[in-house]
């Protein structure tokens, strides 16, 4: 039994409660003095609640209004903390006809010392992405509850297979070891769905973690042993959808809770809908009140009872579990002027934060809209500070495979980098070749170890925030199988009886040995490169499949060399001359030799030659 379950029989007896009225929920569980914004809302729910009264007894929190919807099961409080109020229990008393029938005491929490003044992920971090359901089983005592509808099955590609917190919390150290400077995992909330439930985007409780990975407690202790690694934690939110089993769709609050249609209507997926100058009302309206499966119900973040519950949630574990950011699922698909106060709201509190949101389009100018500060001819800003390159992911996926031509192969990715101008901040974007809804890369490149290796060189030396999808160290792949279950497969060793443990060098393969230790090498070396991390980037057209660029930062500089033919190519660098001429050597990240002579450079085909200039 997680702790917030135990507060709630504790500090809430419902015996006290008449037949007629029962309540079931006050959410959020508590709450925090201190917060810059002093009004907060609970959302109150139980049998016939709404008839009662209901008042406060504490010097300082006072109910400033009180809502009543078309469904009488729930209530909504306003409420007010007044500056100087103390931590402490709050009395919340219920009445009926002048009668006390029940209290639940309501506990205001004392913030940390330096909340608001958290940072959050930046350029100084590497991302590594795990799935908590096929990383690590440290606990087979929870894989299975009684009671919720899906249980462990390890033949199952898209089943349950018993990964949890306590699997991650024990290879922090492996993780750390690595190079890792952050890690974001995927939904841990609770997802009592039938089928599927295993990937967590279906949310059930927003305030509970599933307890098949874990209790909310353990997810607290996470993220401190995160920290105490010197790594940060990043939490995946949804805001468009919940689960088709989440406690309220069987009663809802009130007929506009959701995205209705007479019949099931999917989204058209088309994101760039919302800032197509042309879209019409038929197509934006379809977009963004689509559902995304008929499992996954939409939300209608225009009730604005619900729109104060997703941004107070975010606020909650925040302030809770001591995250360092958010990644936010689907942004684009709720409707953009709440997640734009959404954000707002978030940086309010914690203006050092970083939020990173799922903008899946192909074109720069289309993902850079979403970024907090872009000049959007209609003036929209989206008070989001990150997004992922999803049009450098696309240009990575083709660039290694392709012959070179005027627009192919790694003049490809050259082409999506000239488009930076479109964002606002092209520093603050997270860069990636492969996560948990795509092909693993190496299978996008026909199990080529050296395409691998240049698109893991490629990601963490250019500018942006580097993610690394697990696995990938390994060379995970997907193999003949197909679809997201295999995608996101077991890591091996991460389960009691497996045949090997690729956690430690001699559970891997020689050639897993090879990836891991080349990825680790140039991991840490980014650890130790202000350059790599907060350096200038400038780079020069493509000419005979050799594409190079430069990190530059005062009198420091790396450049960077990737020759995408298949056979070594010798090049001249005279053209460089604007960076070289202030430099005389170059030392091999990789391999620690040293180059005297930087006049022509030889770099084996396929692969990436990292100096930094001395």
């Amino acid at each position: 039994m997680n702790r917030l379950t135990i507060i709630f029989l504790v500090l809430f007896p419902l015996s006290l409660f008449s037949q007629e009225i029962k309540l079931e929920r006050i959410e959020p569980p508590f709450w925090w003095v201190g917060f810059k914004k002093a009004d907060f809302q609970l959302l109150v729910y139980g049998k016939n609640i709404a008839t009662s009264t209901v008042s406060i007894d504490y010097p300082g929190l006072i109910i400033k209004k009180i809502s009543k919807v078309t469904n009488p099961n729930y209530i909504f409080l306003d409420l007010t903390i007044s500056k100087g109020a103390r931590a402490g229990i709050a009395t919340i008393l219920f009445k009926s006809k002048g009668k006390e029938i029940g209290k639940y005491l309501y506990e205001l929490k004392p913030r940390k010392k330096g909340s608001a003044e958290r940072k959050g992920f930046s350029t100084s971090d590497v991302i590594y992405l795990l799935m908590p359901d096929r990383f690590a089983n440290g606990d087979v005592s929870n894989d299975n509850i009684q009671g919720m509808a899906e249980q462990v099955d390890l033949t199952n590609k898209d089943g349950r297979h018993g990964g949890d917190i306590k699997g991650i919390s024990d290879h922090l150290d492996y993780i750390k070891d690595l190079g890792i400077t952050a890690i974001w995992i995927n939904p841990l909330l609770e997802n009592d769905q039938p089928k599927y439930s295993y990937h967590g985007y279906s949310t059930t409780d927003y305030y509970k973690i599933d307890p098949r990975f874990g209790s909310n407690e353990d997810y607290v202790k996470l993220g401190e042993a995160v920290h105490q690694h010197g790594m940060k934690l990043i939490m995946d939110m949804i805001f468009n959808h919940c689960g088709g089993e989440h406690w309220w769709m069987k009663d809802l609050p009130s007929s506009d809770w959701l995205n209705e249609w007479p019949e099931f209507t999917r989204s058209n997926y088309r994101a760039g809908t919302a800032n197509d100058p042309y879209a019409s009302q038929f197509d934006s309206i379809q977009f963004v009140k689509g559902w995304f499966d008929k499992t996954m119900p939409d939300l209608n973040q225009h009730n604005p009872f619900l729109k104060n519950y997703l941004i107070q949630n975010s606020i909650w574990w925040i302030e809770y579990a001591g995250l360092d950011g958010i990644r936010q699922d689907t942004h684009p698909y709720p409707f953009k002027d709440m997640m734009a106060d959404w954000g707002k709201r978030v940086l309010e509190e914690y203006p050092n934060f970083n939020t990173v949101g799922e903008c899946w389009m192909n074109f720069p100018s289309t993902v850079a809209y979403w970024q907090k500060d872009a000049r959007n001819k209609d003036g929209y800003n989206s008070w989001l500070p990150s997004v992922f390159d999803f049009p450098l992911y696309d240009a990575m996926n083709k660039a290694f495979l392709e012959p070179e031509g005027w627009n192919a192969g790694i003049t490809k990715v050259y082409d999506i980098l000239t488009q930076d101008f479109s964002y606002p901040n092209p520093s603050n974007i997270v860069v990636f070749a492969d996560n948990h809804d795509v092909n693993r890369y190496l299978d996008s490149q026909n199990d080529d170890v050296r395409k691998l290796k240049m698109a893991m060189a490629l990601v963490l030396t250019t500018r942006g925030i580097p993610q690394i999808f697990y696995g990938s160290e390994i060379l995970m792949t997907t193999g003949a199988d197909k679809g997201h279950g295999v995608i996101r497969k077991d890591f091996p060793g991460g389960w009691p009886g497996d045949a090997r443990n690729a956690f430690t060098a001699q559970g891997r393969t020689d050639k897993e040995n090879d990836m891991f230790n080349y990825l680790r090498k140039l991991l840490r070396y980014r650890q130790l490169s202000d350059v790599l991390k907060t350096g200038n980037f400038r780079h020069f057209i493509p000419a005979d499949g050799i594409y190079t660029y430069f990190r530059y930062k005062e009198k420091h500089a790396i450049m960077v060399v990737i020759n995408n033919n298949e056979e070594a190519k010798t090049t001249e660098t005279a053209r460089y001359n604007e960076f070289l001429k202030h430099y005389t050597s170059g030392t091999d990240v990789m391999d620690g030799t040293t180059l005297n002579d930087l006049s022509t450079l030889t770099i084996p085909g396929k692969s990436v030659l990292i100096l930094e200039l001395k």
